[in-house]
């Protein structure tokens, strides 16, 4: 074990466990704008309730992503320094937009919207938490944009003289093919994950506390959750099949590693299970669909999709000896993972929805359990994906221009890394527990009472201190 090892754990868990809190993030943002629109359009204090309620369990998490997003890019300036010098004037440009444009207009207007409850108009108020929503989702977008350099490098040169990539076309940086697919793929992913919550909450409230003066709120959040869940599983295979199309484009090597494709082959069969060697070289067992790779990869029945060991051998000849070949299966079993845990959400929903058919009340103890692992199954399936894209990048941190090995900082020791990868550890382990403690109780509390106005202010303005007036 060396820097560069211990390096790579900590980014990975850091960024794995960031990324649980920024799916419902920018999710749940967009649902409680949508319940609070309801309201202001329809006067339903059901709505009212429950934009309270979701909006509580949103603040919760938004803080929580917020910590930890922060810590993650403090590691490109301390364990990888070499890669923040080499793409340094590329990848920080969406950075710095993200965090100068988006990441202010998002927390700006979280908290104008906190605080606005009966202070502001109600189409400000309204206005503020969809300027909130619009933030998060344009910051998801800057920071996608900066992580598909990664993955298909545009827009830039090598400046000779300094050893660095030189920024020459931002709007190309921003229009990244691979950037315009993942983004969309990315939201539908999040609103599978806050579709899920939605519906986990309101389904527990259903059946525990059947007959409550609420339970009409709960039946439409659970429906309404249920329903943002099935349309946002369409959406995550839709996306997902052209994402595929666009790897197999711009990065063989991953579509490889994802399908343990080791020979080329035109039609390309789909894997369903392939056991390979211990060294991960050949295939030693498979079960597979004939074509179906070749249509998903290609757009073609009869495509081409070169294979592992293929890849390697042009890897090799092209930026000289070593491996160019990632874990192959992390790859592949993260892939599949992915998409089981992905279409296991999407089948509780079609449940949770058959469960209330006609006007039924659920009541089976076996839905509840199933739905209350609903919000835990597109998390897991979030978290593989972005294990797939990030480990079938490698051994690349620039795909094309910078090995991994390359990138880490040359100053730090392994003890110092090893120093913070524990502190970072114990402290997200902290976080994690404050915040399922606090998402449980809070959506164990139910739904507000929102029947109660706040009391008037009767003063005069003439009678306020003056410091007070102004």
């Amino acid at each position: 074990m060396d820097a560069l090892d211990v390096a790579r754990w900590q980014f990975g868990v850091t960024t794995v466990y960031h990324f649980l809190f920024v799916p419902l993030t920018i999710g749940l943002s967009v649902l409680v704008a949508i319940l609070q629109t309801m309201w202001h359009r329809t006067g339903n204090e059901r709505y009212l309730k429950l934009t309270k309620f979701y909006g509580k369990l949103f603040l919760i998490n938004f803080a929580m992503g917020v910590v930890t997003g922060i810590v993650q890019e403090f590691q490109f300036g301390m364990n990888w320094s070499d890669y923040s010098r080499f793409v340094g004037d590329v990848f920080g440009a969406p950075l710095a937009i993200e965090a100068l444009v988006a990441f202010f207009l998002e927390s700006t207007f979280i908290g104008l919207w906190i605080f606005g409850w009966d202070r502001l108009p109600k189409r400000a108020h309204l206005a503020s938490i969809w300027a909130a929503a619009i933030g998060t989702n344009l910051s998801a977008y800057f920071i996608l944009a900066a992580n598909s350099f990664m993955q298909n490098p545009v827009g830039y040169r090598i400046n000779a003289d300094t050893g660095r990539a030189e920024l020459t076309d931002f709007p190309a940086v921003l229009t990244n093919k691979v950037a315009l697919i993942t983004f969309p793929h990315t939201l539908a992913g999040s609103f599978l994950v806050a579709g899920s919550l939605v519906t986990a909450v309101g389904l527990w409230h259903v059946i525990r506390n059947r007959g409550s003066a609420d339970t009409g709120a709960y039946r439409f959040a659970t429906k309404f959750g249920s329903w943002v869940v099935l349309v946002a599983s369409a959406a995550v295979l839709f996306t997902g099949d052209i994402q595929g199309k666009i790897m197999t484009d711009v990065q063989p090597m991953k579509m490889a590693a994802a399908e343990g494709l080791y020979t080329t082959e035109s039609p390309a069969s789909f894997s369903v299970l392939t056991v390979g060697s211990l060294d991960g070289s050949r295939e030693v067992f498979a079960i597979k669909i004939p074509y179906l790779l070749s249509y998903l990869g290609t757009g073609d029945p009869n495509g081409t999709v070169h294979g592992i060991n293929d890849l390697q051998a042009q890897y090799a000849t092209q930026y000289g000896a070593g491996s160019y070949t990632p874990v192959i299966p992390v790859t592949y079993w993260s892939f599949r993972f992915m998409i089981a845990f992905g279409m296991a959400a999407g089948a509780i929903a079609l449940l949770v929805l058959w469960s209330q058919r006609k006007g039924r009340t659920p009541s089976s103890k076996w839905l509840l359990r199933a739905g209350l692992a609903m919000p835990v199954l597109p998390l897991l399936a979030n978290s593989f994906g972005w294990i797939f894209t990030e480990m079938g990048r490698q051994p690349w941190i620039v795909f094309g221009e910078m090995l991994t090995r390359n990138g880490v900082s040359r100053s730090v020791s392994l003890a110092e890394v090893l120093t913070s990868f524990t502190a970072f550890t114990l402290i997200y382990a902290t976080l994690a527990v404050i915040e399922v403690k606090l998402l449980l109780r809070y959506a164990k509390a139910g739904v507000p009472d929102v029947s109660e106005q706040p009391p008037t202010d009767d003063t005069d303005d003439a009678e306020r201190p003056l410091a007070f007036a102004y």
